[in-house]
């Protein structure tokens, strides 16, 4: 081969390289638009909203709360899909295998990603790994409530009360491993009294009964049980929060009502299963956040002992991780199991 024709092949392929690049680039543009589309236009269709407990609850309620204006930012239909079971891990195991389009949403609380993973041996899901944050929803106070033919109308009196018959107050709670259980045990613990947990499938026929004079008292959280001290069905002690809940300002919080460092909070958030497209995430985000600066809402959640909490989906995933540590104590020092 000649020195020409070497320098011809060369000059030849620069050039052919040349092209390939010019080529590359002017196609670059189209191939990312080709793939923009369907993260342009979303949602294009209803988004699905699991709840993983049932219709009519607190959880339930303050989900829909905050869904029905995420729809009017979203500007598409957003519906929700009760699964209740196995304390909110049925809806969150079907969550977790959506397809990560976007349209498959998660509402979960503490329970689902920080009680659980410390309560059930084998959770048929992971926290962190199958779910990407979107946002932090609210927080959520409890409040310890007592059917009002008990004769105590104070915190130090209740205890006082529990420690004269042990064994014979009964607390309810929503069922086993529920924050009203780990609240009621907890509190059992703090106090250093003998009291019998009566667990039920679910706040309402809990608080029915207590109504009812079933149970002689209970920590629920305000969205369940306010209205019904504000209706005199029931009297509230104290609040579970660090400090009062702007809610019910003149309600005690337990630590300062006589039990120094109880405290004890709800939470609930929004999440996608893991492999969802960032852009969409970021576009729920901000329409979580739009939505919970609404007045409208924010005066809703407010009167159910809700407060808006929204952030950015790292604020979220930073919270699980300390939360799960939180409750995994609690858990572990109340004995609580379930099979």
């Amino acid at each position: 081969m000649t020195i020409e024709s070497r320098v011809g092949r060369q000059g030849q392929s620069r050039e052919d390289q040349s092209r390939l690049t010019l080529l590359i680039r002017m196609l670059l543009p189209v191939l990312v638009m080709a793939a923009a589309p369907a993260l342009a236009q979303y949602p294009d269709r209803p988004v699905k909203v699991i709840v993983p407990f049932v219709a009519g609850g607190g959880g339930d309620t303050l989900a829909r709360t905050v869904t029905n204006r995420l729809a009017m930012e979203l500007k598409q239909s957003v519906v929700i899909d009760n699964r209740a079971g196995a304390g909110g891990n049925l809806g969150a195991e079907i969550a977790a295998r959506a397809p990560p389009d976007g349209y498959t949403l998660f509402y979960g609380t503490n329970g689902t990603h920080a009680i659980n993973q410390a309560l059930y041996k084998k959770l048929p899901f992971d926290p962190v790994k199958d779910f990407a944050p979107i946002s932090r929803l609210t927080r959520i106070a409890a409040i310890l409530v007592v059917n009002p033919a008990l004769p105590v109308k104070s915190v130090a009196e209740l205890i006082d009360t529990m420690k004269k018959n042990p064994g014979k107050v009964t607390f309810a709670s929503a069922g086993n491993g529920t924050t009203s259980h780990l609240a009621g045990e907890l509190f059992k613990s703090m106090a250093g009294v003998d009291i019998v947990h009566v667990p039920y499938k679910g706040g309402a026929p809990a608080i029915t009964d207590l109504i009812g004079g079933q149970v002689a008292m209970m920590i629920e959280v305000m969205p369940n049980a306010y209205q019904h001290v504000k209706a005199g069905k029931l009297r509230a002690l104290a609040v579970t929060t660090a400090q009062r809940s702007a809610v019910a300002p003149d309600i005690p919080t337990i630590a300062e009502a006589g039990l120094a460092g109880y405290e004890v909070s709800a939470w609930d958030g929004l999440w996608v299963p893991t492999g969802t497209p960032p852009a969409i995430i970021d576009k729920l985000n901000i329409a979580v956040r739009k939505s919970l600066e609404d007045p409208a809402i924010i005066d809703a959640l407010f009167q159910r002992g809700a407060e808006p909490i929204p952030g950015p989906p790292a604020m979220l995933g930073a919270h699980v991780v300390s939360e799960t540590a939180r409750w995994a104590k609690v858990v572990a020092d109340s004995g609580a199991k379930v099979d």
